[in-house]
Formats: C-alpha cells, sequence, structure tokens
C-alpha cells in the first residue's frame, strides 16, 4: 500500500484529498492537528510518532525530522535504496502533502514581535517540502491546496501522479520554499536595520514578489509589461479597483506618484499628477472646494491626467469634474451615489479605494544596467529640520503658510522643480528639465497673471539668481529653497534688492 505523508497549517480541502487518498488505496501518515483534522473526517490515520517511534517534542517544533520519515522520502526507486529502507524497517513514502506556518502573514499584522514572527518560522515542513521535491522522480509533493484537485483527478484516473506533474510540482514546491526564505531574510534584515545606528543599508538584499497580473503592455505596445507585488499583498497599490478599464502600466505608475503626494496632506487635498508628475495640487475644507484649485494650476495638463484625493469622493466632486477627461480616480473611498455618476458619465474611468492600513515599502528599488539602486523613503523634512530666514524681510504668516504648502508640493515634482503656490494651492509648476531657470521660466508661465503674489518653492538650491529673478519679475513675494550654493549670495541680494523673503531649509528633495 503507498503511503502519503500529510502535515499541513492550512487544512483547505484537507478532507476530501485525504478521502480521495483513502479511496485509491493510500495509507495516511500524519502529523499533529493534520492527523486529527483527518480522524475527525472519519479516515484512517497513521501518527507519525507510531512511524518514527518518537513523540512529538519541545511544543510540536519537532515531529517529522526523523530517519524514518526523510529516508522514506529521499529513497531512490532503485533496488539498493529500497533495501535499505527495509533494513531499517523503515516504508518508502510516495506523497507529500505540507503547507507551511502562515509567516509572511504574521509579520504583516501591526505590532507583531520578534519573539512571535520567530515561531512562525517553519523547520520541518520546508525540510519535508525540499526532500520530495527532490527526489521528484519518485515522490509528488504538494505545497498548495489549489493543486489538490489535480492530484485526486490523476488517482481517480490512472492511479498514481504522473511524472510531467512530479516535475512541475517540485519546481512550485522550489519556489515556495524560496519565497518563504526570502520572506524571513527579508523581515529580519528589516529588523536589524531598524535597531542599527544612521542609514546602514544590508550588505545584500533579497526581494520577493508575485505577479498579480499581466498588463496589455508596458510603457508602449511594444513592450511586454506586469505587476508584482509584495506576498499576500494581491492588490494593486494596496488598493482595490471598483470599475472602469483595466489599469495600464503608465496609469499605476501616475496613481501611485499621486496617492504619495497626497498622503502627505492632512486637509482635504486633490493631486493631479500627469506623466508621473503632479500638475495641479490643492487642499480645502472639502474635496469639492479644493478641485477647482487644482485644475487651475494647470487646466491643459489636467486633461487624461490620473487624480488622486484623501477624503471620500462624493457626489459634489465628480459634479465638479464636469467634462474633464480622467484617466482614474484614487480614494480612501467613494460613496454609492458617487460610483453611480463615474459608471454612468466615465464608464472607463479607473477606480482605485486605496486602503490606509496598507504598509507602504521601506525602501525604494530603482532598476539600472545588472543592477538595483536602493534608498530609504523620502517622507518630507526630518523632525529636526529648522528653517531659516536669510533675507531682510521676514516672510508674513500669510507667505510662511504658502511657503509650507509649496515645500510640500515640490518634493513630488521631478526635479529640476519649481513650484509657484498660495496658502492653499499650487499656481504653477515646472519640473523635470535639466536647468533651473527654465523650471522656473515654466512655472510663471503656467501661472501667468496668477503668479503675481505667489511664492516659490525649489526642491534644492539656485545655482545663479537667474530663477530667483525670473521669479520676481513674475510677482512672487517669497522664496523657499534648501540653500547650500556656493553662489546663495547671488540670490540673496537678489531678493533683498526686490523685498522678497526668502528660507533656507537647509534640506533638499531632488526626485529624478
Amino acid at each position: 500500500m503507498p503511503r502519503a505523508l500529510l502535515s499541513v497549517h492550512d487544512k483547505t480541502g484537507l478532507a476530501e484529498l485525504g478521502q480521495a487518498l483513502a479511496n485509491a488505496g493510500w495509507n495516511l501518515v500524519a502529523s499533529g492537528g493534520t492527523a486529527k483534522a483527518l480522524v475527525d473526517a472519519g479516515l484512517a490515520v497513521t501518527p507519525v510518532e507510531r512511524v518514527t517511534n518518537s513523540p512529538e517534542m519541545l511544543g510540536g517544533r519537532v515531529k517529522t525530522l526523523h530517519p524514518a520519515i526523510h529516508a522514506g522520502i529521499l529513497a531512490r526507486d532503485t533496488d539498493a535504496d529500497m533495501q535499505e529502507l527495509e533494513s531499517q524497517g523503515y516504508a518508502p513514502i510516495g506523497l507529500v502533502i505540507c503547507n507551511l506556518y502562515p509567516f509572511q502573514e504574521t509579520v504583516a499584522q501591526p505590532g507583531v514581535t520578534l519573539e512571535e514572527a520567530v515561531e512562525q518560522i517553519d523547520i520541518g515542513g520546508v525540510t519535508l517540502i525540499r526532500a520530495a521535491a527532490k527526489n521528484f522522480a519518485r515522490v509528488a509533493v504538494v505545497c498548495d491546496p489549489a493543486d489538490y484537485a489535480t492530484v485526486i483527478a490523476q488517482l481517480r484516473g490512472s492511479g498514481k501522479i504522473n511524472d510531467e506533474t512530479r516535475r512541475k510540482l517540485a519546481i512550485k514546491a522550489f519556489e515556495h520554499t524560496r519565497d518563504y526564505d526570502t520572506a524571513i531574510s527579508g523581515y529580519l534584515v528589516g529588523e536589524a536595520l531598524a535597531q542599527a545606528p544612521g542609514d546602514e543599508l544590508p550588505e545584500t538584499f533579497s526581494l520577493h514578489v508575485c505577479k498579480l497580473e499581466a498588463l496589455r503592455y508596458g510603457e508602449n505596445p511594444h513592450q511586454r509589461g506586469a505587476l508584482y507585488t509584495l506576498p499576500g499583498e494581491g492588490k494593486v497599490l494596496g488598493g482595490q479597483v471598483l470599475g472602469g478599464k483595466s489599469l495600464s502600466y503608465n496609469n499605476i505608475l501616475d496613481l501611485d506618484a499621486a496617492w504619495r503626494t497626497v498622503a502627505l496632506f492632512e486637509d482635504a487635498t486633490v493631486v493631479v499628477v500627469k506623466h508621473l508628475t503632479p500638475c495641479g495640487i490643492a487642499s480645502g475644507a472639502t474635496l469639492a472646494e479644493a478641485w477647482p484649485l487644482a485644475l487651475a494650476s494647470d487646466p491643459i495638463s489636467a486633461y487624461g491626467g490620473v487624480i488622486a484625493v484623501n477624503r471620500t469622493v462624493d457626489q459634489a466632486f465628480v459634479e465638479g469634474l464636469a467634462e474633464l477627461f480622467v484617466e482614474a480616480i484614487a480614494a480612501p473611498a467613494f460613496t454609492e451615489d458617487a460610483q453611480k455618476m463615474l459608471a454612468a458619465k466615465r464608464k472607463n474611468c479607473r477606480l482605485l479605494q486605496m486602503d490606509g492600513e496598507t504598509k507602504p515599502l521601506d525602501f525604494e528599488y530603482r532598476s539600472v544596467r545588472g543592477g538595483l539602486l536602493i534608498q530609504s523613503l523620502d517622507m518630507g523634512d526630518p523632525s529636526d529640520t529648522r528653517w531659516k530666514v536669510v533675507s531682510k524681510r521676514e516672510p508674513t504668516s500669510d507667505e510662511l503658510e504658502a511657503l509650507h504648502f509649496g515645500w510640500k508640493a515640490v518634493q513630488f515634482v521631478k526635479s529640476n522643480a519649481i513650484v509657484l503656490a498660495i496658502k492653499n494651492a499650487t499656481v504653477g509648476i515646472g519640473g523635470g528639465l535639466p536647468n533651473r531657470v527654465n523650471a522656473a521660466r515654466l512655472a510663471v508661465e503656467i501661472a501667468g497673471e496668477r503668479a503675481r503674489g505667489t511664492v516659490m518653492a525649489s526642491d534644492a538650491f539656485f545655482p545663479f539668481p537667474d530663477s530667483v529673478e525670473v521669479s520676481i519679475a513674475a510677482g512672487v513675494t517669497a522664496i523657499v529653497s534648501p540653500g547650500g550654493s556656493i553662489r546663495d549670495e547671488l540670490a540673496i541680494t537678489a531678493a533683498d534688492a526686490a523685498n522678497v523673503a526668502m528660507v533656507f531649509t537647509g534640506v533638499r528633495h531632488f526626485r529624478h
């Protein structure tokens, strides 16, 4: 009678599989809770300890780590191996059904301690899976309940699991243990980094992602594209797609940029993003109040952009969109009325309901030829940042409020980044250009007459006073930048000559 070993944490479909094995004439050997579940289902089960003649030890930490089990799995289909098994009183095992402690799910929960995480590191299960996968020429290994149906169908058909299926199951098993170990090492590296001095990054970095969905194409139709997520995430940007066409590669990039931006603001805020950079940001008492200001920042670029908001999308906000073509909207929630309106008049507009509980990545990754660039996230100014007024004139309270708003906004604009702003909205944005003065000219051109009385934020220092002079000529009354150029005095002199307030933050926010 062939022997199957079952040791699973996830007992989905276990009873049905056990019954199919029993019907096909297999002897079921099982450990701990798996044995109990099979017995409760009315099946005859041989406990692991009867095979090993050893009790479970250390609170269940040691169950299957025994030659009676692993020799039975690893024995090849040769006379010599089978005779050696028999001489020790062991029997071959032809099928291993095993899945692992939920380590990934455990560490994804908030507040999990290191001790709790370590207890979810499976040892015996991983060893069983690897042993069975190594000997796939004779042994079938199943680590995913989704594959039970295939096993059952083959047992009911030919009475055995064919060579091709065993090979495929082995590949999946090795991928499973690889991903499991990657998740563990990644978690422990993160724990070590949290306790490490300064901004130290690990010597090696394991990144484990799973394919969530294939996309129609990448940035362009001739490029292939797919979305991958962290294990257990299973969501687009940590959100739920509620309606509209399938998200494209470029949609996902723009929505990510928009959501990162809007998350920095506390008041009701609307962010419009086009080609990975904001073209309008505004705050107000409500989204409906903020929306016209965000749109006015650059109504031409807003066409065909994506929108992110940090409040529930309601009917008033949707009505405010009027006839503007919008590719996608990300929000923490959508009212039922708003969804109906969007479905009726904007059936292709993608709606992404974001989950506020989703933990952002600790690092950013960018591919380069032959490797990755990795950096910690830019979460805004460090807590010890102190602004310094370097001009003769202090900014007024209204100007200071506008400077703070503009400084938040400029952090998400592609460098060279220039933002003209009032206290609760951007008025003109220039970025992604090779030199700062052209970025300033673009921001001024977009703002037009509305530039008069605004403030200017620059993501980095002014290498020459030309950007300052361009903004002053347009009517800017206060400026914020990191400072730090060897020509800072020239910029300060230009500001003082026009009675413009200038503030240095000492922090830059390049976004290449």
